[in-house]
C-alpha cells in the first residue's frame, strides 16, 4: 500500500474541483469557529466552560432532533441542488455575525441565536453535501472518497485555528467571520463549475414510506452496524468535545489563552495524517474503529495531565490521528453495508451520532471543567472512550457465530431490511 494511495480519489476532475473548493471554505469555517468560542468566552462574565458548551449544544442541537429526517429528504432529492442552497445559506449566517460582531453589538444570546441558526442549515447540509461526495466517484472508491473528506475537514483545521488566532490579536474576532463568508465563495464555485453528467448518482428514494424508520431498522438488525453505531455514539458524545475541553484545558493548566488556537491545529495535524492513512486503505473493518477508540482514549487521558505545552502538543499528534481514523472507520463501514438508495440517511445517522451527541457531550464536559477541573474535562471522555472499546471488542468475541473483525466485510445486508 503506497501512501500516494490516498489521493487516487483526486484523478476523477470532479472530485479535484469539489475538495479544492471545500478545502479554501472549511479554513474559513474553522477560523469562524475558533473566533467563536474566543467571542463566546470574552462575553460570558461567569463559567466560560458553560456558555461555550450551551453555544455547542445549541449549534447541533437540530442535527440531533433532526439529522435522521434530513438524511431521508437528502435521500429524495438532488444533494448537488442541496449542497448549493446550505452553503450559501452558511455564507449568510457568517456575513450576519460579521455584522453583528463588527457593529458591538454582540451578546451572548444574539451568539446563541445565530449558533441555532446554524445548526439548522447544517443539519440537512451535513447528509447532502456528504451524499454529493459518493457521487464523485465510483462505488469501489467510496471508502478513499470518505476518507479523503475526513482530511480535507480536519486539514483545514489546521490552518483555520491558527489564522483565527493570529486575526484575532491584530484585527479581533469580526473579521474572522468575514474571512469565513467570503471562503464559501470558493465551495460555490467548485459547486457550480462541475460536470454533473459524470456524476454518480444514487436512485431517488420514494416520497411517503417509512424511511427513517427503514434507515434505523437497517442498523437494528445489522450484525456489524448495530455494535459500530454504539460505539460510535458513546465515543462521539464524550469523547469529541475538543472546543470545550481544550480552551479550559489552555487557559486553566497552561495559562494561556492563545495556546487553544495552536493546540486545536496541532491536533488536526494528526487528524490529517489520520485521514489520509484511511484513505490509503481499501477497506476498513471494525478492529480499525474498536483499536483507535481506545489508543484515543489512552492519548487523551494522558494528555490531559501533561505536564507543560510541549508535551501536550507531542500527545495531540496521534490523539487527532485516531480521533480521525475513528470517524473515517464509522463512516466507512456504515456505507459498506448500506444499499445506494439509503445512503443519504445512513450519512445522517452518522452525523447526528457524530454531530447530533454535541448537545449532550458539550455542556457535560463545560460542567466538568467549570466544577471538577479542565483535566478531567478531557480525561473522561478518554477514560469512557477506552471501556467503550473494550466492552465492543468482548461483544464480538462471545457473540455465538459472529463474524472475525478482520472478515467483517464480507458479510450481506439482510435483505428482509433492505425490502422493507
Amino acid at each position: 500500500m503506497a501512501f500516494t494511495d490516498s489521493f487516487r480519489t483526486l484523478k476523477e476532475r470532479n472530485a479535484k474541483l469539489f475538495f479544492s473548493g471545500l478545502l479554501v471554505s472549511n479554513i474559513g469555517t474553522w477560523a469562524q469557529a475558533t473566533a467563536t468560542t474566543l467571542l463566546v468566552q470574552h462575553l460570558a462574565k461567569t463559567d466560560p466552560g458553560t456558555a461555550l458548551g450551551i453555544a455547542l449544544a445549541l449549534q447541533f442541537l437540530p442535527t440531533l432532533f433532526l439529522g435522521a429526517w434530513a438524511g431521508a429528504f437528502a435521500d429524495q432529492h438532488s444533494k448537488w441542488t442541496l449542497t448549493v442552497s446550505t452553503q450559501a445559506l452558511l455564507l449568510t449566517q457568517a456575513l450576519a455575525l460579521a455584522i453583528v460582531d463588527f457593529s458591538g453589538s454582540a451578546t451572548l444570546p444574539l451568539v446563541y441565536g445565530l449558533a441555532l441558526v446554524m445548526g439548522f442549515i447544517n443539519a440537512i447540509d451535513n447528509p447532502a453535501r456528504r451524499g454529493l461526495v459518493l457521487e464523485l466517484v465510483e462505488q469501489s472508491e467510496i471508502s478513499s472518497a470518505m476518507s479523503l473528506n475526513t482530511g480535507v475537514m480536519t486539514g483545514s483545521r489546521v490552518f483555520g485555528p491558527a489564522l483565527a488566532a493570529w486575526m484575532v490579536i491584530e484585527w479581533g474576532t469580526a473579521w474572522c467571520f468575514l474571512v469565513n463568508a467570503v471562503s464559501f465563495l470558493a465551495v460555490l464555485a467548485s459547486l457550480l463549475l462541475l460536470d454533473r453528467s459524470k456524476l454518480h448518482e444514487s436512485p431517488r428514494a420514494s416520497r411517503g414510506g417509512t424511511p427513517v424508520r427503514d434507515g434505523f431498522r437497517l442498523v437494528w438488525h445489522h450484525p456489524v452496524l448495530k455494535p459500530m453505531f454504539v460505539l460510535f455514539v458513546i465515543v462521539s458524545t464524550f469523547a469529541f468535545n475538543y472546543a470545550v475541553a481544550l480552551p479550559l484545558l489552555a487557559d486553566d493548566r497552561f495559562h494561556s489563552t492563545s495556546m487553544y488556537g495552536i493546540l486545536l491545529a496541532v491536533v488536526s495535524v494528526g487528524s490529517l495524517t489520520g485521514s489520509l492513512i484511511s484513505a490509503a486503505q481499501k477497506r476498513i473493518r471494525m478492529r480499525w474503529l474498536i483499536g483507535s477508540s481506545a489508543l484515543l482514549g489512552a492519548f487523551m487521558t494522558a494528555m490531559a495531565w501533561a505536564p507543560n505545552p510541549a508535551v501536550a502538543y507531542i500527545l495531540a499528534v496521534p490523539m487527532g490521528i485516531f480521533g480521525a481514523i475513528v470517524v473515517t472507520a464509522a463512516n466507512s463501514i456504515s456505507q459498506e453495508y448500506t444499499p445506494p438508495v439509503m445512503r443519504g440517511r445512513m450519512l445522517a445517522l452518522t452525523g447526528t451520532a457524530f454531530l447530533g451527541s454535541t448537545p449532550i457531550g458539550s455542556p457535560i464536559t463545560g460542567w466538568i471543567g467549570d466544577h471538577i477541573s479542565a483535566e478531567w474535562s478531557l480525561a473522561y471522555g478518554g477514560v469512557i472512550s477506552f471501556i467503550a472499546a473494550v466492552c465492543t471488542l468482548a461483544v464480538f468475541k462471545r457473540r455465538s457465530g459472529a463474524p472475525a473483525l478482520a472478515d467483517d466485510g464480507a458479510l450481506p445486508v439482510p435483505t428482509e431490511v433492505v425490502a422493507s
